[in-house]
């Protein structure tokens, strides 16, 4: 009977060791599925490249930092495939240089070489994690290039999650995460090195989501710089355009103020600042989170914020950063939660 018991001890000895084992194993599977499915959401990972060297790019399979392309070596290397994009201002024709596909924008019409000539400025000052990375520029030739983005515009988000590549990632915390690329984007616009800027090309929603470009891995990235007017505090605000704006979609400042009795006039419609951005971020975000799971919820902790964003007077609407702030807390209160709904079934 000793002998007996004496077996029994000896044999729960390694049973407890393999449950523990178990135990460590699940936990450590737990966070790096915890950390698979919350990535980083401060900036894209895949564009920091040479963001510490001004006047270099680094795209595609490259692996080091190259000077910008000039007009010899875009006429020379820069080879035209298709065109994929076309606006009033330029076509976007997919090119290779080097073996790297990138994108080849040209000028339509010497009528918007001033809004060219702004956007290859824009490119040139605003060069960050938020934005295209500029490859190179010959403004005598009426082009530049940038790094190419296969997925397109953010207009081709709704069909890129329904592909089965990405089906698994169309989730609150994908879409949530586009949403606080937005309102980053908004925030560095605001406090760029070049003032304080103002998203002119963004009179509609479409419009506004053909501004950013989707990346590979699911982040947005500024792309069209076309119409960034500064706002010169105490001084002047910024008139998008020199046409009458309509629509629900547009800040109330945006709209022509005296009503139908008075003709709209460019010299009588009052500016504005870049507080007509911030009225539109609820509306983008709309559209950014879907119809998935948990949206609901997110749209419920946004509400209070988003309605600050609608009020009728700009100065009552909170900065892109208040915003910003409020996200990032919406996300990490979620993730949290999902965290320990997790743990829970285990």
């Amino acid at each position: 009977m000793g002998h007996s018991g004496g077996s029994r001890v000896k044999c729960g000895v390694p049973a407890v060791v393999l449950c523990l084992a178990a135990l460590l194993c699940a936990n450590l599977l737990l966070y790096v599925y915890l950390d698979a499915l919350y990535p980083d959401t401060s900036v894209p990972s895949t564009h920091m490249n040479c963001r510490q060297r001004p006047g270099y790019f680094m795209v595609g399979t490259m692996s080091t930092c190259t000077r910008w392309l000039r007009c010899p070596e875009i006429r020379a290397s820069v080879r035209r495939l298709r065109l994929i994009g076309q606006g009033a201002v330029k076509q976007v024709y997919l090119s290779e240089w080097q073996g790297q596909k990138v994108a080849l924008s040209v000028l339509t019409s010497g009528e918007y070489q001033a809004d060219f000539q702004h956007g290859i400025s824009m490119l040139r000052s605003l060069q960050s994690v938020r934005v295209v990375s500029l490859v190179g520029v010959c403004e005598e030739d009426g082009v530049f290039v940038t790094e190419y983005h296969p997925l397109g515009s953010a207009l081709t988000l709704d069909a890129t999650l329904a592909q089965d590549r990405y089906r698994a990632q169309d989730s609150w915390q994908t879409r949530l995460r586009l949403a606080l690329d937005y309102v980053a984007f908004l925030v560095f616009l605001h406090n760029s090195p070049v003032g304080t800027r103002v998203m002119c090309d963004s009179n509609d929603l479409h419009k506004t989501l053909s501004q950013f470009l989707l990346t590979s891995e699911l982040r947005l990235l500024a792309n069209d710089l076309d119409a960034l007017p500064q706002v010169e505090h105490g001084l002047q605000g910024v008139k998008c355009g020199h046409h009458q704006l309509t629509g629900e979609f547009i800040a109330p400042e945006q709209l022509w103020p005296y009503g139908n009795e008075v003709p709209f006039s460019d010299d009588l419609m009052p500016s504005y600042d870049e507080k007509s951005d911030i009225w539109k971020i609820p509306d983008v975000t709309h559209f950014l989170l879907g119809h998935v799971s948990g949206s609901d919820v997110i749209h419920f902790h946004l509400f209070q914020i988003h309605a600050q964003c609608k009020k009728q007077d700009p100065k009552q609407r909170p900065s892109a950063h208040e915003v910003l702030i409020v996200y990032r807390s919406v996300y990490d209160n979620m993730k949290e939660g999902h965290a320990e709904t997790i743990k829970d079934m285990l």
